[in-house]
């Protein structure tokens, strides 16, 4: 993993990561209530794969124009094992997850996300600092606060597809970095999104999903959000997080995207959040502060 433009001159983040946090934090946050309406006029695994197809090719047919080859049959190889993983069975479990599992018990899972990855690192001898993991364990505290009395039921199938999401992100997201090298640049997560959104295209079909006839204004906005801005920007932003940042800040948007969210709630929906709510939103603050702090430090 390349951690030598972790740090410029002066110690702080470079400008690109920088841009790249703010891309998932913000992004991906939002991309919670696009997903909501788009989902009242798309089935969810058609949603998943048909967002992350046309991204794919778009950014495909772009590196093509701009003179940069395909992807060898290895790179593509990968890019199937590595998309299968994190848009498959990540975004595929997190779908069947959220049919029968409460919305407060998936944000909580997936804040567990960077433990998983930190786990998954140590196994090719990638330690996480100290200071990281306090950052970690602060956020998955707020996390945990502000999801407190949000829906936690669940059924084992539910559990099971929520579990096997996170795992799956998780694996793919080291992978891609550890063992299963994409093709450089755009063009490696051009071929991610392409082979993820094949996998869940196939889901799909097994599921009996169509594309409706006819979609609702706000579903056919919702899911072109989904396609430029969660998709070709966000994913891609954390796929350059993973190349140059530490696995624990490129993960941090699991804990920042809960917080987004409930800013996007009181915005658009008028909802009412407790003094309670907003005292976890600081804890999940402090939890990043620590994680800039320790990687800016670092050297």
């Amino acid at each position: 993993m390349n951690t030598t433009v972790l740090t410029n001159a002066r110690g702080g983040l470079p400008p690109l990561i920088l841009a790249c946090l703010a891309a998932t934090w913000l992004i991906w946050g939002s991309t919670y209530l696009a997903i909501k309406i788009a989902l009242t006029g798309l089935p969810p695994f058609l949603l998943m794969a048909s967002r992350f197809l046309v991204a794919g090719i778009a950014l495909l047919a772009w590196t093509r124009w701009r003179g940069a080859p395909m992807p060898s049959r290895r790179e593509w190889r990968n890019a199937f094992v590595v998309g299968g993983l994190m848009l498959g069975g990540g975004m595929g479990g997190t779908a069947v997850a959220e049919m029968t599992v409460g919305s407060g018990l998936v944000v909580a899972f997936i804040a567990v996300l960077p433990l998983m990855i930190a786990m998954f690192n140590r196994l090719y001898g990638v330690r996480t600092a100290r200071g990281e993991l306090a950052g970690i364990a602060v956020g998955l505290a707020g996390v945990l606060l502000l999801t407190r009395g949000a829906g936690f039921a669940a059924s084992p199938a539910g559990l099971v597809a929520i579990s096997v999401a996170c795992l799956s992100w998780a694996a793919g997201s080291v992978l891609s970095q550890q063992s299963l090298p994409l093709a450089p640049g755009a063009t490696g997560f051009a071929s991610e999104m392409i082979c993820g959104g094949a996998v869940l295209l196939a889901l799909a079909a097994c599921q009996g999903e169509s594309w409706p006839a006819q979609l609702s204004a706000a579903a056919a906005s919702a899911w072109l959000y989904l396609v430029v801005f969660g998709s070709l920007i966000a994913f891609n932003a954390y796929m350059v997080l993973l190349s140059q940042a530490s696995p624990a800040l490129a993960s941090s948007y699991s804990f920042v995207n809960p917080v987004i969210a409930m800013l996007l709630g009181i915005g658009l929906g008028g909802e009412h959040v407790s003094a309670g709510e907003w005292g976890a939103a600081g804890i999940i603050l402090l939890g990043v502060l620590l994680l800039l702090r320790a990687r800016a430090q670092a050297r």
